[in-house]
């Protein structure tokens, strides 16, 4: 990873003082220093709202308001200062109707629990050195859910994207806007 870690800061969303223990040792071995926590995510949208965070990891199941609800107030709330920022969910359950709902609310990347320091690491450096185009349309904000690139995809149907060679023009999923918003793209 070639940023500098010290100078990240990341804010840690679970109700599970614990855990929020845990990812606090994990991120400090990687030289994070700056941590934010909260156990109720609206407190926790409060702290995006009033501090610059890098990166937010929170967990998939919380009382009241869970991940899901979270991340979709980062990403589509009015007032919310930085509907781009990654965040990484966590979940101790990985059934694949619950990580395409996280992925369908905007999460950048989905770690299984019980996490470990690699995972975890993983997680952290391709939001650092991989950052996803952000989509944007009627139904969806947040990182491409799309993978891999199409020019390397066999797969050969009337919906392959022709010629692709931006994300832009091409990347929304229902015939929405097709706005690129990564820090590279044509940001609107």
């Amino acid at each position: 990873m070639a940023a500098d870690m010290s100078r990240v800061k990341v804010l840690i969303v679970d109700d599970n003082g614990y855990m929020l223990t845990i990812l606090r040792t994990i991120l400090h071995g990687f030289g994070i220093k700056q941590i934010l926590e909260s156990r109720d995510p609206a407190d926790a949208f409060d702290m995006v709202r009033s501090d610059s965070v890098d990166i937010i990891i929170t967990d998939y199941q919380m009382e009241i308001l869970d991940g899901l609800d979270f991340v979709r107030l980062v990403r589509t709330a009015d007032d919310s200062p930085n509907p781009l920022i990654p965040i990484v969910m966590l979940s101790a359950y990985s059934e694949k109707s619950r990580v395409e709902a996280a992925r369908d609310a905007g999460v950048t990347e989905f770690c299984c629990k019980p996490i470990t320091a690699k995972e975890m690491f993983a997680k952290i450096a391709a939001v650092i050195n991989e950052p996803r185009p952000f989509i944007r349309n009627k139904s969806y904000f947040g990182p491409d859910r799309r993978r891999q690139d199409p020019e390397d995809s066999t797969y050969k149907g009337p919906e392959r994207r022709k010629g692709l060679k931006s994300v832009a023009p091409a990347a929304d999923d229902d015939g929405g806007d097709g706005i690129d918003l990564s820090p590279q793209g044509n940001a609107a």
